[in-house]
């Protein structure tokens, strides 16, 4: 049995009070009262597979950031990063950075990598290649800084350095060790031909 239009008045009649209902709800709600972007516990934005690239004041390439997945969390105004690779250049050698997550901070002011970090410096002439393990380090790329406050492995041609943590000026051009640092510089033989 097919309804006739004058059984569907009812209905009709139903809907369009809830709809002015809805309507009239937020009409009188004020935006204070609906969750802000910096409220909402969900990112805004997620991009996988990425490449973020910054540039210095005369236009030049400063830094290269890839990763697997990039997460921005509009209420803490941080960005997580899953498997971040970063490439600096300084004084015309590349710096390599990887770690299994990161965070941005500030807008790229600060960003920490936790978890397998790893660091490689490329040799220059009179300096060979230099390395770095630790669980985590905080990098200002802009300052041209960095620091772990957990220990730390660093190689640096044949020599090798612990300590329980560390700073850096001028991205691993000096190195301050910090507590229980364990230095060893082989010998070398001047008398050799």
């Amino acid at each position: 049995m097919k309804p006739s239009v004058q059984q569907l008045y009812p209905l009709a009649g139903l809907l369009i009070v809830a709809g002015a209902s809805l309507w009239l709800e937020r009409v009188t709600t004020g935006d204070e009262a609906r969750p802000s972007a910096q409220t909402r516990a969900e990112p805004d934005f997620i991009a996988e597979r990425t490449r973020l690239i910054a540039f210095d004041r005369e236009g030049r390439q400063h830094y290269e950031l890839l990763a697997d997945r990039i997460t921005h969390h509009p209420q803490t105004n941080t960005t997580g990063l899953e498997r971040p690779r970063l490439r600096y250049e300084a004084d015309g050698r590349e710096l390599h950075l990887s770690s299994e997550q990161g965070e941005v901070l500030r807008e790229g002011e600060e960003v920490r990598l936790t978890g397998d970090v790893r660091a490689r410096r490329d040799a220059a002439e009179g300096s060979p290649e230099m390395t770095l393990a630790s669980s985590s380090l905080t990098i200002w790329p802009d300052d041209e800084r960095a620091a772990s406050s957990d220990p730390v492995a660093i190689t640096q041609g044949t020599s090798t350095a612990h300590a329980n943590g560390m700073k850096s000026d001028n991205i691993f051009g000096t190195l301050e060790l910090i507590g229980n640092a364990r230095v060893h510089i082989p010998r070398t033989n001047r008398n050799s031909p």
